[in-house]
């Protein structure tokens, strides 16, 4: 390999290290306290931040599937109207 290659390789290596997210350690018993807690509202907490996290995952699906199927009814409309206008210049010439 070239050097310039290896700098490269060596560079994206350290990158990607100090990128790297850190582990994070979470205390077990917050979890329990926030469902064992008596107020209703605390008790949702987890249940609510699950929601929060399902809708956010389902955002791009949803988005790319919008667009998806509006560009595929697009191109279909698209080639609807070059098989008429083929038609049309066929009927005339």
């Amino acid at each position: 390999m070239s050097r310039w290659i290896k700098t490269l390789l060596v560079a994206a290596v350290l990158v990607g290290a100090a990128a790297s997210p850190a582990p994070v350690w979470a205390c077990p018993m917050c979890k329990v306290a926030q469902e064992d807690s008596e107020d209703p509202a605390v008790a949702a907490r987890p249940k609510a931040y699950m929601y929060s996290i399902l809708f956010m995952l389902s955002m791009p699906a949803s988005l790319f599937t919008f667009f998806g199927v509006s560009f595929y009814r697009l191109s279909k409309k698209q080639q609807l109207l070059n098989e008429q206008a083929m038609l049309e210049s066929d009927q005339i010439g």
